[in-house]
């Protein structure tokens, strides 16, 4: 009875062991497949995004730089304006040029002396901030047109919740402030980021007083409340006290590590005035 059982099973009816065998050398090949494509595959992403690195960077820093020097000048958008060059139609090639031929750079130590080998757009406020203040580098930018001469300081704060940052330009006599352009990496829009955005606010910095009538340095005051000190204070910022007191406190601090070069400039001026 069991040879008639055995006899009913068909001739060619694979073994189950080599089936099984089969099955582990397909899997183990889709298994292979897998990780060559994806060596494959991050060996391609990676050097696209090499290539695209080598590619973009140097755009990118123009692009950097571009936008670092439209920060500067507008700290003189008022009297680039009424010479009739308005910053904000001014194309890219055009601020460039103005940097070329109208600014001259210097790089300043923390005694006002000027520093040989650098420019002053190569100086990083963020990595001086971090550095002993004896041992801090300053940028200064002299601007020229009209027959009249801007310096602009560049200074570096903190806000509410991040670093502010911005550019003071002074007059040919080092005490009436010409403009400012400020920035910030995270204030309240609205609020504390009012500094950068709000253009009638920065408005009112314009002809004000570094220095008092005795000849002492008093900087430039946001007032919580409204500026009482015409000569010296501006307007606060509503709903942004915290923000606005740090750009008192950073435009003080900031400016005074530029008094040394501003005496030694004051005195230079004066002397080729009198020869």
């Amino acid at each position: 009875m069991e040879g008639h059982y055995l006899s009913l099973l068909p001739e060619n009816l694979p073994c189950t062991c080599d089936r099984a065998h089969d099955n582990q050398k397909v899997e183990t090949m889709s298994t292979s497949y897998i990780y060559t494509f994806a060596l494959i595959m991050t060996v391609v992403v990676a050097a696209l995004l090499a290539g695209s690195k080598v590619v973009l960077e140097p755009i990118a820093s123009k692009n950097e730089d571009i936008f670092n020097k439209r920060q500067i000048l507008e700290a003189i958008s008022t009297p680039l304006t009424a010479a009739g060059q308005d910053l904000a139609s001014m194309s890219d090639d055009q601020v460039l040029e103005i940097f070329e031929k109208q600014v001259d750079q210097t790089v300043v130590s923390a005694t006002g002396e000027p520093m040989e080998g650098m420019m002053a757009i190569e100086v990083d406020m963020a990595k001086e901030r971090k550095k002993a203040e004896s041992e801090r580098m300053y940028p200064v930018y002299e601007v020229n047109f009209d027959g009249q001469s801007f310096y602009i300081f560049s200074v570096r704060g903190s806000g509410l919740w991040d670093a502010i940052w911005g550019n003071i330009a002074l007059e040919g006599d080092m005490n009436t402030v010409a403009g400012v352009s400020f920035d910030h990496a995270g204030e309240t829009p609205g609020l504390g980021a009012e500094i950068k955005d709000n253009a009638a606010w920065k408005a009112q910095f314009v002809g004000k007083k570094i220095y008092n009538d005795e000849g002492k340095f008093v900087s430039v005051t946001a007032r919580k409340g409204g500026a009482i000190d015409k000569n010296h204070e501006v307007d606060g910022l509503s709903g942004a006290t915290v923000t606005a007191d740090g750009v008192t406190d950073m435009l003080y601090k900031g400016l005074k590590s530029y008094e040394p070069y501003m005496e030694e400039a004051e005195t230079a001026t004066t002397s080729m005035n009198l020869n």
